[in-house]
């Protein structure tokens, strides 16, 4: 089995694209409080939807510890895709939005892409995260480079 070239900065930042608009693509979202007793880092999964400026929406329970953490200290960090082709990326929560009361075009994006609608379930908030940083690799040929995004601003076209 042949083993294929490294990709490009900008093929990299292509293929991470389309990965995060896919329908129903899930992605684990890690968070943090030092407000928690608990020393863990909370990994959780959630549905995921790449909004048309370069942020994501996730919909949670608003009593999550996920939630929780967003608000305490709005870091996140999430991961997509599997090990032989992730892409990594470190956000902070913007905006939190009850999903009832949720912008219009928040929710039609979110559906558009989700698998579910949250608006069928109780309890549950947006949180809308910009990234700060994205990585992308595939194996350890791609991790020099990995860098796509760093302090909010693309670095490859």
């Amino acid at each position: 089995m042949s083993t294929p070239q490294p990709r490009s900065g900008p093929q990299r930042k292509a293929d991470s694209l389309d990965l995060l608009r896919r329908d129903a693509i899930d992605v684990w979202v890690a968070t943090a409080s030092v407000e928690d007793a608990t020393p863990w880092p909370h990994l959780v999964p959630v549905s995921l939807a790449w909004l048309d400026d370069d942020r994501a929406a996730i919909a949670i329970q608003a009593r999550s510890r996920t939630a929780r953490d967003l608000r305490a200290q709005p870091a996140a960090r999430l991961a997509v895709g599997p090990t032989r082709d992730v892409v990594m990326i470190e956000a902070v929560a913007e905006e939190e939005h009850d999903v009832a009361e949720a912008p219009d075009d928040l929710v039609r994006q979110y559906l558009r892409q989700a698998d579910w609608d949250p608006r069928a379930a109780s309890g549950y908030v947006f949180f809308v995260l910009r990234p700060r940083r994205i990585q992308a690799w595939r194996e350890a040929d791609e991790i020099p480079g990995r860098a796509l995004m760093r302090d909010g601003r693309w670095l490859v076209d």
